[in-house]
């Protein structure tokens, strides 16, 4: 998801009818409880922002940066998280003026800004209880996917305090027990998952894969799965080893992507989606059961693919994010995890993720 060629090409999409309930006032000033959702926007233009809602409201307030602090990104967003009382917002500029924005995330004030050339072409970020860790394909101007590396920010100062390097294009993040597991993207052409000790931030292993890797992360059983190409990869959290490997059908054509665990990490949601006829993404979104030993296509969870999805971990709903175009705004919807649909809430343009607080 979210792949920078990609948004150079604006594709279009099918619109997707949603009802909104416009009734209830957008929200103001008061972020400490809700959902934050990516809109990564047209890359072209670089209008990414942050959209805001309650959980109990169907009205999303449209541009949190812009509203509290005045100016807009000028960049696409490309991820958030929350690390004690700051948040970090992943900020892509088509002329390369990337950076980092760093806000309170209770009020969404702008504290501080980290710029090129300590943070170049951003596409993930998590954060342990003291550190921020941020992948980057570098500058990257041949487009050779060759100069990347992980930022590690210091939190207690706001500042760059070390760079990783990973070739290949790194990609997904995922923290766990100490380690950073670092994917790569395709177009880079690495088949290898970097294990990452932040105790160290040094490259502790590398662990090579029929694909390329990108982490989900460690279920309910203590597993580690990672999706490498279309299939899903079961891994020993601990040594690395490959426990087993699930194809995920046979047509070359379909990707599958946005991989995430359900609320209680039994369960692995994800999308597989293709190009139709028209040129338009079509697809399906599915789940299987995090014991399972293969993976049935036959029966979609949800027959609509999406450029977003995740898990609320409080109410355990689906959020899926809707792009009709890259010209105009995106939704949010809601499913239950048994794919029925709650409600959808127009957002930003191309939602690409979501943050719940």
């Amino acid at each position: 998801m979210k792949k920078q060629l990609t948004r150079l090409v604006l594709v279009s999409l099918s619109i997707f009818a949603f009802a909104c309930n416009q009734s209830d006032p957008a929200p103001k000033g008061d972020y400490v409880r809700g959902v934050f959702v990516i809109n990564e926007g047209n890359f072209s233009q670089n209008n990414g922002a942050i959209s805001f809602f309650s959980r109990e409201m169907t009205n999303a307030a449209d541009d949190l940066f812009k509203t509290v602090n005045g100016a807009d990104f000028q960049g696409g967003a490309q991820g958030y998280t929350v690390i004690g009382d700051e948040g970090f917002v992943l900020v892509d500029n088509d002329k390369g003026a990337d950076r980092l924005e760093i806000v309170n995330s209770n009020t969404f004030e702008k504290i501080a800004t980290i710029v090129s050339p300590e943070i170049e072409n951003p596409r993930e970020i998590v954060g342990s209880s003291n550190k921020a860790y941020i992948s980057c394909w570098g500058t990257n101007a041949d487009y050779s996917y060759q100069t990347g590396y992980i930022a590690v920010v210091d939190v207690s100062t706001n500042k760059v305090i070390k760079k990783i390097n990973i070739g290949a294009g790194p990609e997904s993040l995922v923290y766990h027990n100490g380690k950073l597991l670092v994917g790569t993207y395709s177009f880079g052409g690495g088949n290898t998952l970097t294990i990452i000790n932040t105790a160290t931030d040094e490259i502790e292993k590398t662990v090579t894969l029929n694909g390329v890797p990108s982490p989900i992360g460690v279920d309910a059983n203590g597993k580690l799965w990672v999706a490498a190409s279309n299939q899903a990869v079961r891994m020993n959290a601990e040594t690395y080893a490959v426990e087993a490997v699930l194809p995920i059908g046979s047509d070359g054509s379909k990707s599958a992507e946005n991989f995430v665990f359900s609320s209680d990490r039994k369960n692995i949601f994800f999308v597989l989606s293709y190009y139709n006829s028209a040129g338009l993404k079509a697809g399906e979104t599915y789940k299987f059961d995090v014991g399972a030993t293969q993976i049935n296509l036959a029966t979609p969870l949800i027959k609509r693919a999406f450029t977003g999805l995740a898990v609320d971990p409080l109410q355990s709903l689906i959020y899926a994010g809707v792009t009709p175009n890259y010209g105009q705004a995106g939704y949010a919807v809601r499913y239950r995890t048994d794919g029925s649909v709650v409600d959808s809430i127009k957002v930003g343009v191309a939602p690409t993720g979501f943050f719940f607080k």
